[in-house]
């Protein structure tokens, strides 16, 4: 891996909750050292309010955030993925496209808050807990030493962090 920023697709079937969520994280966390998209397989349409919320709060500018097809990386003028990363089961599940690259790939599975029913508070506490879940692993993630692992190193660490519990950070390893 070189000194340039490592690009990161996170999918979900919609892309309306947790794989933007997760792009905001690791353009956060992960600072310069990261640059994160997010797609879906059957996108959306449109960003959950709750999930623009989490993002807003996290000091991420939330003003060009879309629901977008996957279809959009995996044309030959996208750019070039160092990692993809599924956060739904269902998404894992589908054929995906060919990505420019051959990213290194994993599943980090989660909960989706989209489909809690009850009120806004209740959904408020659903994306609350399932956004912590989400910034666990991607914290685990951006502090790996990927300058210094080989390419199966990182597949096992990418995969590993997903097969952990969610709620799982770094200091109760």
């Amino acid at each position: 891996m070189s000194g340039k920023p490592y690009s990161v697709l996170i999918l979900c079937t919609g892309n309306s909750a947790r794989s933007i969520m997760a792009e905001a994280l690791f353009n956060v966390l992960g600072k310069a050292q990261f640059r994160a998209y997010s797609a879906g397989s059957h996108p959306s349409g449109a960003v959950n309010p709750f999930a623009i919320e989490k993002c807003a709060a996290l000091g991420y500018d939330t003003a060009r955030m879309r629901s977008k097809s996957w279809d959009e990386f995996a044309t030959p003028d996208a750019p070039q993925m160092d990692f993809v990363i599924t956060v739904c089961d269902q998404a894992a599940g589908e054929v995906c496209p060919i990505w420019p690259g051959k990213p290194i790939s994993a599943h980090w599975g989660f909960e989706d808050p989209a489909a809690w029913q009850g009120t806004d508070d209740e959904k408020r506490e659903v994306f609350d807990k399932i956004y912590r879940q989400i910034m666990n692993r991607v914290s685990q993630f951006v502090n790996l030493p990927l300058h210094a692992l080989n390419h199966d190193a990182i597949r096992r660490e990418m995969r590993a962090i997903g097969e952990r519990p969610a709620e799982e950070t770094n200091e109760s390893r």
